[in-house]
Parts: structure tokens; sequence; C-alpha cells
């Protein structure tokens, strides 16, 4: 064969053996990711159900338990969105109400967050791909509060899913994507009224991706990065083009064209019919429910229509007003204090995805011909909220975080892919110097992020301190947490309630009176009902008949078999009770010291297991 038959033939079966080599990465990618994702699943599904209901899932769980028995609910804006009880809701009705199932929604959404990697394939490369489904995966913060029923990891999940979805409509102009990601977007705006921040911020970050196009200048502006890190943006500029079919960056007339696509004749239906969608799933989570009661309701509407118009007004207009409302007036306190205590949480749970997401940001901006939007646009929302987040939140609850790191997980898993290409770039070139750094400080970051999630999400979930020197705060709990030990006594509760007839829990003294046990049907609760929580939770769950009283005849007269007082009447109400026992806890992490009376004849035989629950172990692995 000569020479020009030689070069025909190399010409006439590259394309196909590249598109097969690509095939077996994109194979071997997306495997890594659904193993990642898998795994993100494993942590949190392991042992869901073993800490104690916090104060705030155990009032929203409670309302949700009411919701379930009387079919009434409406959107009050101080317990958030509608998402979990309407989920909840179905899930306790098939499943039957446990911690559990009760955290199962939030688990799955978090969980699928590494697959959305897989979405951004167009735009990051196969290590970062991976890398950022880890950070989704076991960054402390987003682990613990993925275990947790409420509404900030929601939020920050869908809404990731959704930009997600978009950015995959843009590369592919696919409209399936375009109602997946009005799905993901509709379903956070059923979490929590910070939606709207995420609104803003993203439409800020969108501002200053136009600024890419218009200022950022050509030409290799890795020298403009200092010593190691301009060599290893160096080595990452090389080997950005694994797996990575386009540069990331919109041309300077994409916004333009896209949006003359979007209102094209094709393009048309399907943004009519995304409104719509959007729409309809918003109704359907807002529009009140009234079995019952003589009210508009949702289900009401359907066997009279000429309700609907009342319904809807309700869903849209009326949880608007108080949509808004809620953040209408923000931190009252200093930002200097808030920032602080929203920095402590992110320097316990989060210090390498901060770091790693700076250096993820800044290098993407210096290398090659321009930045890439995704890592631009996650940088400034993260970054933006890591600043603004002391501004608008009436107390800096550890929660409060998760809004700041979701986002910083895509520039973060850019960081760490730096490092890993660099590393490899050492490994070929033999300095194995270069490569053994390299691979150590890898480990040294993989090992931090590891055990601080061990220690927080499977060994100390509950605990006020991270060490038995009470030394290392555990910066992840807020104050609503119940102190580790209580369950043993729910359970104990649990087993007198279901071996009772009449009043089964008595609740004496101010901080729990309720006149009237009947004001806790409907939200919002009478009395000291908050003080008692999470107690309802379980309580409702349990089916107990519940009362209170400030009067110790009356708890002498005719007790139950528990009773349920604080520490400082522990003595008065002990004096007036014969044959109990008695179980001390706090409901909260501290200064809540609450005891439990039960009476002996409903404790558990002395074969059955009371023994307190040991903190849980973590998953294989870990």
């Amino acid at each position: 064969m000569t020479a020009d038959e030689q070069s025909a033939s190399a010409r006439r079966w590259t394309p196909d053996a590249v598109t097969a080599f690509g095939r077996t990465v994109g194979t071997r990618t997306a495997i890594a990711v659904l193993a990642v994702t898998l795994l993100a699943l494993s942590l949190r599904f392991y042992a869901l159900g073993a800490r104690v209901f916090h104060w705030d899932e155990g009032r929203v769980g409670y309302w949700i338990l009411r919701y379930a028995e009387n079919g009434i609910w409406e959107y009050h804006a101080v317990i958030h969105g509608p998402f979990l009880y309407h989920v909840n809701k179905y899930l306790f009705q098939l499943f039957g109400a446990s911690d559990f199932l009760a955290r199962v929604p939030v688990a799955v959404v978090s969980g699928l967050l590494p697959a959305t990697a897989w979405l951004f394939r167009e735009r990051l490369g196969r290590v970062e791909m991976i890398a950022v489904g880890l950070f989704f995966a076991v960054n402390p913060v987003v682990l613990y509060y993925s275990r947790f029923m409420r509404n900030d990891v929601l939020l920050a999940a869908f809404m990731v899913h959704a930009l997600a979805f978009y950015v995959r409509l843009f590369d592919t102009r696919k409209p399936r994507y375009l109602y997946a990601g009005t799905l993901m977007l509709a379903l956070a705006f059923t979490t929590k009224e910070n939606v709207l921040v995420y609104v803003v911020t993203w439409m800020g970050a969108a501002v200053l991706l136009l600024d890419h196009r218009l200022r950022l200048a050509d030409g290799d502006r890795t020298a403009a990065l200092p010593g190691p890190l301009g060599e290893a943006a160096r080595a990452y500029v090389a080997a950005r083009e694994d797996g990575v079919s386009r540069s990331g960056a919109l041309s300077r007339d994409a916004l333009p064209r896209f949006g003359r696509g979007v209102l094209s004749s094709r393009w048309t239906p399907h943004a009519v019919a995304g409104l719509v969608f959007f729409f309809a799933i918003v109704v359907f989570f807002y529009a009140p429910r009234s079995r019952g009661i003589a009210e508009p309701g949702l289900w009401k509407a359907f066997s009279n229509p000429g309700t609907f118009p009342a319904v809807i007004e309700e869903a849209t207009v009326g949880s608007w007003e108080s949509f808004v409302g809620k953040w209408g007036e923000g931190n009252q306190k200093s930002y200097i204090k808030t920032f602080k205590s929203l920095g402590a949480v992110l320097w316990a749970g989060a210090p390498v995805l901060l770091a790693l997401s700076v250096v993820g940001f800044v290098v993407d901006r210096f290398a090659g011909d321009r930045p890439r939007d995704l890592v631009s646009f996650a940088g400034y929302w993260g970054f933006v909220s890591v600043l603004g987040y002391p501004v608008i939140v009436e107390n800096a609850f550890p929660w409060e975080v998760v809004h700041a790191v979701v986002p910083l997980a895509i520039p973060a898993g850019v960081g760490l892919a730096i490092f890993v290409r660099w590393g490899a770039e050492s490994v070929a070139d033999g300095d194995a110097v270069s490569a053994t750094l390299t691979a150590l400080f890898v480990l040294l970051l993989a090992g931090q992020v590891a055990a601080a999630a061990v220690n927080t999400a499977y060994l100390h979930p509950a605990d006020r301190y991270l060490d038995d020197a009470e030394q290392n705060e555990n910066k992840l709990l807020q104050y609503g947490q119940p102190a580790e030990g209580l369950r043993p006594t729910l359970d104990r509760v649990r087993y007198a309630v279901n071996r009772n007839d009449g009043t089964d829990v008595l609740y004496y003294g101010s901080d729990f009176y309720v006149a009237d046990e009947s004001q806790n049907d409907r939200w919002a609760a009478g009395g000291g009902w908050y003080d008692r929580l999470p107690l309802p939770w379980y309580t409702e769950k349990y089916g107990a008949v519940v009362d209170s009283t400030t009067d110790l005849d009356e708890v002498a007269s005719n007790p139950p078999p528990v009773v349920v007082a604080r520490a400082e009447d522990r003595e008065a109400v002990a004096q007036r009770l014969d044959g109990y026992r008695a179980f001390e806890h706090e409901l909260t992490l501290w200064g809540s010291r609450t005891v439990f009376f039960i009476d002996r004849e409903y404790l558990r035989p002395a074969g059955d297991s009371s023994a307190s629950r040991q903190p849980v172990a973590p998953p294989a692995g870990v």
C-alpha cells in the first residue's frame, strides 16, 4: 500500500475509531456518575430515621398528620411551602408515618443531585463531572440537611436540577428539557419563599455573563496566575478537552439567536405550554384543601366549578402576597454578627468546597479563550449567596448555608479536577515528586470531608459537641435539635399509649399548658403547644390522647400512664405520683430539661429491650 493509500485509509477509519473511543469514554463516565449518585442515595438512606425529630421537623410533621386526618390545609408562609405537606401526606397514608419516611423526599431529591452533572456534559470534562457529583454527594452540610425534613436542601436541589435541564435544552434544543426544567423550577417554588432570592441571583449572574461577552480579553490569561496555581492552570488548559465537546462558553450572538429561536413558530407552542405547565403545578400545590368546612378547596372545585376562580386566586394572588411578605423585613440584626455565624458553619462544614470553588472559579476565568458560562454562573450564584444571606435571613440558622454550598459545588468540582489533572500530567511527565504531593493533597482534602461528614451525620447527629472533651462544637446543629438519648423514652411512651384507654399523656406546667387541646387541630396551635416540640409529632403518630394542666391536684387525682413536666417541677410532680419512673431529657440542645414520668405498670417487660440508642455507625467504606 502506498503512502497516499495509507493516508486515505487513516482518514477513512479515524472518525469511526474516535467515535467508538468517545462512546467508550462517555459510557465509563456515565457509569462513574451513576455510581456517585448511588453513593449519595446510600449515604442519605442509611439510618435515615435514627435521629429524633428536630423542633422544626416536629412542627411540620404534626401539621402533616393533622392535614392527613382532617383534609384541611392552607398556605402559611411562616411554615413555608406546600411541597412536603402534600407529598408526605400521601406517603403517610400509603405506608404509615415514621421519621424515616418523612425524610425520604428530601433524601431522594438531594441524592439525585450528582446525576445532574451528566446533564452538564457539554460544559464539563469527565473528571469535573465526577468531582462535582462527589461534592453534591458527601459535603457535610448538604449531607446533614439531606437527612432532615426541611425545605432548604429541596429548594437548592430543585434549582440545580432546573439549571441542568435548561442548560441541556440550550445545548440540544430538545423540547423535553424545557418541560423537565420547568417542572423542577415550579417545584422549587413550592418549597420555600427564598426561591425569590434564587431568581434575583440568577438574573444578576446572567448580567455578569453578558459582561463576559463584552469585557474579557482574549489571550493566555493563565499568565496572570502566580506560581503553582498558574502551573496547575496551564496543565489544566492542556487537558481540558477531556470529554468536553464544546468550549462551554456562549458566542456573542448565541443569546439573541436563542431568543429568536424561542419566538419562532416551532418554540412558541412549547413556551406557552411550559408557562401553563408551571402555573398548573403551582396552583395544584398552593390551592387550599377544605374537606368538611365551608371554604373553597381544590377538590371541591371539581364538583362545583364555579369556585375554581376563588381557588386559583387564593393559590396564586393570595399565596404570592404571603410569599413575598415573608421576605419583606430581612435581617434586623447586625450583618457582621450574622455573617460570622453563617461563616462559622461554612468553615466547619465546607472549608474544602469553599477553597476549591475559589480555585476552580479563578482558574477557569483565566484559562483558555474565555471562562465557561456554567462555572462562572454557579460561582456568581454561590459567592453572592455567601455575602447576601446575612442581609436577608431572619436568623443565622446553619441550614441557610446550604443555599451557598450547593451552587459552589460546581466550581469546587472544577477546582478539584484541576489538581487531579495536574497530578496526572506529573505522572505522564515522570515528575514523581509533584505527582506524590498532589496525590497526598487530594487525599488530605478527601479525608477532611469524609471525617466531617461521618462525625456530623452519623456519629454525632444530635450532639452539641463532636468530642468527649466538649471543645469541638457541632456547628451544623441548630438549637431546636433534641439532645441524644430521647429515643428510648419515646419508645416507652409509645408502649404505654398502645396499652391504655383514655388520656395517655398529661402535660403539667405553664410552659406546656393549652386551655383547649382542640386548638391544636388546625394551624396555629394554642398556648404552650410549641414548647412541647417535637413531642406532638410523636404523640400524634402514636394516636395518643393528650391533655394539659397547671393544677397539681389534677395530676394526682387520676394520672395517665405518662406525665410530662419541666425539670424544675420534678419534685412537686413526683410527690403526687406513686409507682412512676422518671426519665429526664433535653427537648433542645440545652436549656429545656424535661421529665417524663411513666407508670411502671406500662413499662416494657424485663426481657423487652429499652436501652438507649447508641450513636449511629457510618456505612461501610465511608
